[in-house]
């Protein structure tokens, strides 16, 4: 018997009502559950605003221990009423140290581990490397109830290595919670398509699906273009979203087949890892 897995993708705007924020991908995460979604997931840093456009030292008391942060122990009861796995994105307080971080929650509400982010940004309007830590986690997969998961958090989602880390980890769908817009020091400039394009490449060099999730809405100035998105393993739309929606977009995935295709493709099996050590700072 096939394994099939339906997986969605969330988007909305947030605003600085934490508590509402919650409410906000409750919401949408019941009705993507309706649909019949197993693994669905929501943009990053969703409890609140996109806090690092500048550089704030009150942002730092929006952190909480991973275990003890609103978005866990509110959402993570709904994944078990539900019978659902959620990647959630977190801003993370570990003592004296804030990671840029995600949990994912199984389907029965349990905790399976904590990825922190391993590439950070820093640069107008995303100014990332004031708040967070590189992360120490190493690149994650997760073993849930419907099958094996990667995720990645935004700036990530630009890197080919950590597709392939994942893919390589045996990740079956890879996963973006994003925080994506408009660029304060170019306004001309418009990174959604690239970004997209960032993400078919993973899809298509490694056979496998993408999805990710943005926010939508201007905050002070800075406008995010949504366009949440799936794909399937090779780079085709299984469904998106316009620049401006709120919801949540769907689609059924069949493992079993995806991972004949990807065997078939070969491209795990002509690797070259004796010839990649510039990729670590070898020859």
């Amino acid at each position: 018997m096939a394994r099939t897995l339906r997986i969605a993708v969330l988007q909305a705007a947030f605003g600085d009502d934490m508590d509402a924020n919650i409410e906000t991908v409750a919401r949408l995460t019941r009705e993507a559950a309706k649909d019949g979604a197993q693994v669905i997931l929501p943009p990053e840093l969703f409890q609140g605003p996109y806090f690092c456009k500048t550089e704030d030292t009150a942002h730092f008391a929006a952190a909480y221990p991973y275990k003890e942060h609103p978005v866990v122990t509110k959402l993570a009861p709904l994944a078990a009423e539900l019978g659902v796995v959620l990647p959630l994105s977190i801003f993370e307080r570990d003592g004296q140290e804030y990671y840029n971080s995600l949990v994912v929650v199984d389907a029965d509400g349990s905790l399976l581990d904590l990825y922190r982010k391993s590439h950070i940004p820093d640069g107008p309007g995303y100014e990332e490397k004031f708040y967070f830590r590189p992360g120490d986690t190493g690149f994650k997969v997760w073993d849930t109830k419907f099958g094996r998961i990667g995720v990645g958090i935004c700036w990530d989602q630009w890197f080919p290595e950590a597709a392939r880390a994942m893919m390589l980890m045996g990740a079956e769908v890879l996963f973006y919670p994003t925080a994506i817009g408009t660029e304060p020091e170019n306004p001309s400039l418009d990174t959604q398509p690239r970004w997209r394009r960032a993400m078919t490449g993973h899809a298509v060099s490694n056979v496998v699906p993408v999805a990710a999730a943005n926010r939508i809405g201007d905050e002070g100035g800075q406008s995010f273009y949504g366009s949440s998105f799936i794909l399937d393993e090779g780079g085709d739309f299984l469904g998106d979203m316009s620049r401006t929606e709120e919801g949540f977009v769907a689609a059924t995935i069949d493992l079993d087949e995806i991972a004949e295709t990807r065997a078939g493709w070969g491209f795990f099996r002509d690797r070259r890892p004796d010839l990649y050590g510039r990729l670590t700072g070898g020859r």
